[in-house]
């Protein structure tokens, strides 16, 4: 899948059609790959946008996180598209709720660590080297509910 070990390739865990297989099935493939890993968002617009429930996209959540574990899953509000199915405070709380199980160093790697690691970005609070500047902007490395 990628040219060499350096590479990292990002899946973007769009799904809740309604069948989770083959979906889950395809995703633990690709997790299998220690260059992948993956962001989950986009599953309020996938799934029935005026009646879905959290019950309905956990099935989903589960699937990518026993794939790829909070080390390479990072979490995506995919928004302004989630506006047409929820609010940005639906969408982080829901996968807010998803995460609840995990340790706070888990969580912390879904909700801004893994991207910062993957995108190269430096964590929130993180002390870059003297004289080095961050090759983005700063991201959370946590999300509180409201």
């Amino acid at each position: 899948m990628a040219a060499g070990p350096s590479d990292t390739v990002n899946v973007c865990g769009h799904s809740t059609s309604g069948e989770l297989d083959p979906w889950a099935g395809r995703l633990r493939e690709l997790a299998r790959e220690p260059n992948v890993s993956c962001k989950l968002s986009g599953l309020v617009t996938e799934a029935d946008r005026d009646r879905w429930t959290a019950a309905d996209l956990r099935p989903y959540a589960e699937a990518a996180l026993d794939a790829f574990g909070p080390e390479r899953l990072m979490f995506g509000s995919d928004w302004p598209v989630c506006l047409l199915a929820a609010s940005y405070e639906q969408v982080v709380s829901t996968a807010v709720e998803f995460t609840a199980h995990l340790e706070s160093r888990e969580r912390a790697q879904v909700f801004g660590g893994t991207a910062a690691r993957v995108y190269g970005l430096s964590e929130a609070g993180e002390d870059p080297a003297p004289g080095s500047r961050p090759k983005q902007a700063a991201i959370p490395t946590h999300v509180s509910g409201r």
